[in-house]
């Protein structure tokens, strides 16, 4: 059973384009343009960047979803203008800013996906740190048939789950993933029946929001860079984040409570 949510206030409530409650120490962020399958415009990015860097300082999660039958069907093609390089590149960088502060903010975010995860819709699921897909989610990359490019962070990211071979194929072939093959390569780390992706995704974030948060902030910083990084880097890096992690009073007050028998043990299922 998750919390009960209720309707942000203060600078949350500011945001037409996002419905954003808040749970106990979990934000619940909506897309809100159901009529145009949430399509991300100039207005929708530049809303959720300024939701991401004004989250309450009590907030330890944050949830993901989309209003209607579909999670996010990409960039809002209406849009899409002539551009020279420099605005162009600009624009770009302007998502750039949005999905960094999703994926390199101060909370972890778990996204609850259904219906369309296409273009933008899966760069932005690219850059949460938890996805969960129901049954009616599909993914897609139709850029290379728009005659365009990923300009959000996708090729970046995308490739980091499923890996360059098959982010060419979605591109170049426009392919689409069902729910199940993206589970299978690494789009998704669950998968639920139509309708659960949200239950979930709230029961996992509220999860989250219990571990210390310089455990979560680590696994989020840290883990990342150390995967780019060569081994000998990692190694070292691995070692100045365990120290910091484990030197902060939570951890080690959580660290006596297993020792005392006051926490439980990791178990099968659990």
């Amino acid at each position: 059973m998750t919390l009960a949510y209720t309707p942000a206030t203060g600078p949350l409530a500011a945001f037409e384009l996002l419905q954003v409650s808040v749970g106990g120490a979990v934000v619940h962020v909506r897309l809100n343009r159901p009529a145009k399958r949430n399509a991300l415009s100039d207005p929708l990015i530049q809303q959720l960047h300024a939701c991401f860097v004004q989250l309450p300082d009590d907030c330890r999660a944050v949830v993901v979803s989309g209003e209607g039958q579909h999670f996010c069907a990409g960039l809002d093609l209406s849009e899409l203008v002539a551009r020279d390089i420099h605005s162009a590149m600009l624009h770009s960088r302007m998502w750039h800013a949005a999905f960094d502060a999703i994926q390199f903010g101060r909370v972890p975010v778990v996204v609850a996906l259904h219906g369309a995860v296409v273009g933008g819709g899966l760069e932005l699921a690219a850059s949460a740190h938890i996805r969960v897909a129901d049954r009616s989610a599909y993914y897609g990359l139709p850029e290379g048939q728009r005659g365009i490019f990923v300009g959000g962070g996708g090729s970046a990211r995308i490739p980091r789950l499923m890996g360059v071979a098959r982010m060419t194929d979605l591109m170049m072939t426009g392919r689409v993933y069902d729910a199940e093959e993206g589970l299978a390569v690494g789009l998704s780390q669950y998968v639920v029946e139509e309708g659960q992706a949200l239950p979930k995704a709230l029961a996992l974030a509220e999860r989250i929001a219990q571990n210390a948060p310089m455990s979560n902030f680590a696994v989020m910083h840290a883990l990342p860079r150390i995967a780019d990084q060569s081994q000998s880097e990692g190694l070292f890096t691995e070692s100045l984040m365990a120290a910091v992690a484990e030197s902060t009073p939570e951890a080690q007050d959580r660290l006596r409570a297993f020792l005392d028998g006051r926490a439980g043990k990791v178990v099968k299922g659990g």
